[in-house]
């Protein structure tokens, strides 16, 4: 599986989320799991599997495939929760 964050201009926030997806998969102990970034206009739906993004993108990424949209990008336990309920969702967890 592949997860790629997006957002709206470059690579900061996108990869701030990043480095925040990948402590959460270790937590969940969540195996297997690929995780990059990009900006929204570079991305495309054959990147990944699931794509997140903060909700002031979620509009202009919803044609790229299955988002998880965050209220907070800075909020951990949101992301933990998103990403967890997705992830049992799809039976890796």
């Amino acid at each position: 599986m592949k997860m790629l964050v997006v957002c709206g201009s470059g690579l900061g926030s996108s990869f701030m989320i990043e480095m925040n997806v990948k402590d959460v998969l270790k937590d969940l102990s969540a195996e297997g799991i690929e995780v990059e970034h990009s900006d929204l206009g570079s991305a495309t739906s054959d990147m990944a599997d699931l794509f997140i993004c903060g909700k002031d993108l979620a509009d202009a990424a919803s044609g790229l495939g299955e988002l998880v949209v965050l209220d907070n990008i800075l909020d951990e336990n949101e992301l933990k929760e998103k990403i967890g309920d997705k992830l049992k969702e799809k039976g890796v967890l």
